[in-house]
């Protein structure tokens, strides 16, 4: 990952104040067992994005950890799947995965998850928001946790061999920017939607950012930036039905 240094400037600042005072959903709630994810880790990839009927309900959440580069632009932590693993290796993902039962909410699903994955001490992290909760598949509802470091060399990445096959950043507002992105139309019960992919690189490694990682950071960008992306999103509407 860069090497930047970083303080608590003001821009930052205001915005995590912004993001506590906007925030409409309280997921702090305590989770009850119904919530408990059976799998690990969230499944990314658009087999993923179709919903199930009749499976049982269950939660999981995903670290958006921001901080400011240098030049005071947001950037978020991303991962990628290790090659080794049995679904889905290789893809770009955010921190996160499942609920358990020392979990008492989102916010420690996903700070906890972050730390056994890429070795982010939760102590330097301040989670300012959680947004809208996202819907897989799987019937697993997603909850996408915003929080920021303030000093990024305060980070030692440690990653998970078994699970993070590298660690890396992009900028926040490249999910929002008609700028290396390509799209596919898909369709699903008569309803055509499309999937973004971001194309990333990052130390001569390229990355594509992609469905479910990419609609949540498109929304996460969308609400730190104050405005819609520069393209047609035509989201799944399944990924934001009730989470009840």
């Amino acid at each position: 990952m860069n090497s930047y240094s970083f303080g608590r400037s003001e821009t930052l600042v205001k915005l995590a104040q912004r993001l506590r005072l906007a925030d409409q959903h309280n997921h702090f709630d305590v989770l009850d067992d119904s919530s408990k994810v059976k799998d690990s880790r969230i499944q990314d990839s658009d087999a993923e994005l179709i919903p199930q009927v009749g499976l049982k309900p269950s939660r999981a959440a995903v670290l958006i950890c921001l901080f400011e580069d240098e030049r005071g632009h947001l950037r978020v932590i991303l991962t990628k799947r290790s090659s080794a693993m049995s679904s889905h290796s290789g893809e770009v993902a955010l921190p996160g995965g499942k609920w358990e039962e020392s979990d008492a909410n989102d916010v420690d699903t996903a700070l906890r998850e972050a730390q056994e994955e890429i070795g982010l001490d939760p102590s330097i992290v301040e989670v300012v928001t959680v947004l809208d909760p996202f819907h897989t598949k799987r019937n697993i509802t997603v909850a996408p946790v915003i929080g920021i470091i303030w000093d990024k060399r305060a980070f030692n990445p440690v990653p998970n061999a078994a699970e993070v096959e590298s660690i890396f950043d992009a900028p926040l507002e490249m999910f929002l920017k008609d700028e290396n992105r390509r799209q596919e139309e898909r369709e699903w019960m008569g309803y055509k939607y499309l999937l973004h992919f971001f194309d990333h690189q990052e130390e001569n490694k390229s990355y594509v950012i992609w469905a479910l990682t990419a609609g949540i950071l498109i929304k996460a960008a969308s609400v730190v930036y104050q405005r819609p992306p520069a393209f047609e999103e035509r989201r799944p509407t399944f990924w934001n039905r009730s989470s009840h």
